[in-house]
């Protein structure tokens, strides 16, 4: 999804799991997993592929997450008690602060932690599950890197939590939505700036 490795690529087991130091198996089996999901194919002999990853493929696996991440939504403005909230406001202060240290992993972990407190407190546990395994697609790193990213997103939590103190579904909603337009905005640039469809 970032684009490293080029549509065509050839993933060698053998130098994937010296690269990340790990016994053959677990490479085997993560390509398996990349081959049902699309990402890459086997061609005899050869070893696996890099499958080429269109607009299309991108704005659809956002659709998807968007199109869940409404409906929790929808549901947490009904659901969400004042502690929860409290826990947010928490969780997006944690998230500001690791920001501000500009730790990658630590800024990763701080908006999986918001978004997984907002999502769980719907009590909607499969549609979740759903939203957590489609979002596996996002690749981090080319939000948490970018220095405009942190400050808007901050932004953003916070004026979801104001909305969903006065219970506003609307805008609650419409936020939630604008997350993932951004999101979309920021990757399919990175994507045309790396050239990975000229």
């Amino acid at each position: 999804m970032t684009g490293t490795l080029r549509p065509g690529t050839f993933i060698r087991l053998d130098e994937t799991a010296a690269q990340l130091g790990v016994s053959i198996t677990p490479v085997r089996e993560a390509l398996l997993t990349l081959r049902g999901e699309g990402m890459v194919q086997l061609e005899p002999r050869r070893g696996y592929v890099v499958v080429p990853l269109t607009r299309q493929d991108i704005t659809d696996i956002f659709w998807l997450q968007a199109t869940i991440a409404r409906e929790l939504a929808a549901t947490a403005i009904e659901r969400l008690t004042t502690e929860q909230i409290d826990e947010l406001d928490e969780a997006n202060t944690r998230l500001a602060q690791a920001i501000a240290d500009g730790d990658p992993a630590a800024i990763t972990a701080a908006e999986f932690a918001f978004h997984r407190l907002f999502n769980r407190s719907t009590g909607r546990v499969k549609l979740s599950w759903f939203l957590l395994h489609v979002a596996r697609y996002m690749p981090p790193l080319v939000y948490v890197t970018d220095p405009t990213w942190g400050h808007d997103t901050v932004h953003n939590h916070q004026q979801l939590i104001t909305a969903l103190r006065r219970g506003d579904r609307d805008t609650v909603v419409q936020i939630i939505e604008d997350e993932f337009a951004d999101a979309v905005n920021r990757l399919v640039e990175q994507l045309e700036s790396s050239g990975i469809w000229r």
